[in-house]
């Protein structure tokens, strides 16, 4: 069986990892882990900014629960139970080897959350703190292991130059939000120092599921929960990247520039072909909302296939509709630990969706595309 490659696979923050690691004037301010009790009595730990709540420490653990029992997927975890292949490098490459999974593209799991806090300076050093610890914990498995780094954009210089230490440090793959601060989307010029560092520095930029930044109108995920509805969730959360993909398209970015490429996480990916069809549409029949005209004669599909792809996992009407997305456009994970992944049974997941797909492809999908987006050695 040809090699497996996920390139959306998840750390857990220690404890201490932002205590240990803000700058010195934030430590304070640092988000902290608490015991919490739920309404059932059950204790759990749970990351606190403040007095505020963000979420249970089970919310991005519980992988291979799903199995066994879904109604004991609870988000209740205390840090004592979560995985340590979700915090040691040389575990995780054990319990991927379970999965059948060769090597890893690694990200942030409660660094999503972090991305729906309004204070900015805070996410900053939340961001450096992360990175600093990432570096160490793929340092031992350079080959098998691709950090992600996270990015606060909402000042793109500072967003740049973070971007730039991350690479010289090793990190060459990085978070962006999927939807931006509301007065600043993705169209806006103030972003070119940071598509300018991605472009030069080969960094691929990724936009994970909930990573929407603070108070983004008609966005039900947030630090709170208990707010969260079916409708805001999983059903709709592909719009959210849709929406940010075609504002950089739009915007001339991928044309400006050209090395530039930008994925998307967790979305699942069989949404592709209607949405490229609305853009070409967009493009060619209403150039009065267009505003755009590419001067290398690309219609907005063209930089999907040259600069875009997409990360899936379960969504087997992707394989049917490979050639319409694009087989160079496609990638796979298996999202460890988060209690949605596929692991420990990800091998059956692949073979039931990659049935009917030829082997070169099937290879093309798991392993070359990761090797060429990501690094990873052929």
């Amino acid at each position: 069986m040809s090699r497996v490659i996920s390139t959306d696979t998840h750390i857990v923050e220690p404890p201490d990892i932002y205590a240990n690691g803000m700058p010195a004037h934030l430590v304070d301010l640092a988000p902290n882990m608490r015991k919490v009790t739920n309404d059932n009595g059950k204790v759990s730990d749970a990351w606190f900014l403040g007095d505020q709540q963000v979420v249970t420490l089970g919310a991005v653990t519980q992988a291979g629960r799903r199995f066994e029992e879904e109604s004991e997927l609870d988000f209740v975890e205390v840090w004592e139970d979560v995985r340590e292949g979700a915090y040691k490098p040389d575990e995780m490459l054990e319990e991927l080897a379970m999965d059948g999974v060769w090597g890893a593209v690694v990200q942030p799991s409660q660094g999503l959350f972090w991305y729906h806090i309004e204070d900015t300076e805070i996410l900053s050093g939340i961001c450096h703190a992360y990175n600093n610890w990432l570096v160490e914990f793929v340092s031992s498995h350079p080959d098998r292991l691709k950090g992600t780094a996270m990015l606060n954009v909402d000042d793109p210089r500072e967003a740049a130059k973070e971007l730039e230490r991350c690479v010289d440090l090793g990190i060459e793959t990085a978070f962006i939000p999927v939807a931006p601060l509301s007065h600043q989307p993705y169209r806006d010029p103030i972003y070119d120092p940071l598509w300018d560092a991605a472009n030069e520095t080969g960094t691929v930029l990724l936009m994970h599921i909930a990573t929407q930044r603070a108070n983004v109108p008609g966005c039900e995920i947030g630090v709170d929960m208990s707010t969260y509805t079916p409708a805001g969730l999983r059903p709709t959360q592909d719009y959210w990247v849709r929406y940010a993909m075609t504002d950089i398209i739009f915007a001339g970015v991928c044309e400006r520039y050209p090395k530039i490429q930008i994925g998307s996480t967790e979305h699942e990916a069989s949404w592709v072909p209607h949405w490229l069809r609305q853009m070409d549409f967009t493009y060619e029949n209403r150039p009065v909302y267009a505003k755009y005209n590419s001067a290398e004669g690309f219609k907005p599909s063209d930089y999907w296939r040259r600069n875009m792809f997409a990360v899936f996992q379960e969504d087997p009407a992707v394989l049917k509709l490979r050639y319409e997305i694009g087989l160079d456009n496609l990638v796979w994970g298996n999202d460890y630990p988060h209690s949605e992944s596929t692991w420990p049974h990800s091998m059956q997941f692949l073979d039931s969706m990659f049935a009917e797909v030829p082997d070169e492809e099937r290879h093309q999908i798991l392993d070359t595309n990761a090797v060429r987006l990501f690094g990873f050695p052929e």
